[in-house]
């Protein structure tokens, strides 16, 4: 399971009026245990993009990448990891700046 220590969460600008509906972008930093494959020294955070149009809400996209050095890792979340993740931005879309 996913734990989430630290977050951010911006709203996204669409300076061209193209998107439609609102775009946000969720930065999640996550603990992870020594002996899991995505450990790292560095760490590990989650970059989301978040789309909110009418009463839907999904994850555009999300990838995992090494705190610090930003590498792009290639791991994918499980089923109920990417839920978490989608829970966790439902709750927390009202703090965007």
């Amino acid at each position: 399971m996913v734990m989430i220590t630290e977050y951010s969460i911006e709203k996204m600008k669409d300076p061209f009026g193209i998107l439609t509906g609102e775009r946000y972008e969720v930065l999640l930093d996550i603990a992870v245990p020594e002996d899991d494959e995505l450990f790292t020294e560095a760490g590990i955070y989650i970059r989301v993009l978040y789309k909110v149009e009418d009463s839907q809400s999904t994850i555009i996209k999300y990838d995992l990448l090494e705190r610090g050095t930003d590498k792009l890792l290639d791991f994918e979340l499980e089923d109920e990891e990417i839920e978490a993740v989608r829970a966790f931005c439902i709750e927390h879309l009202a703090e965007a700046l």
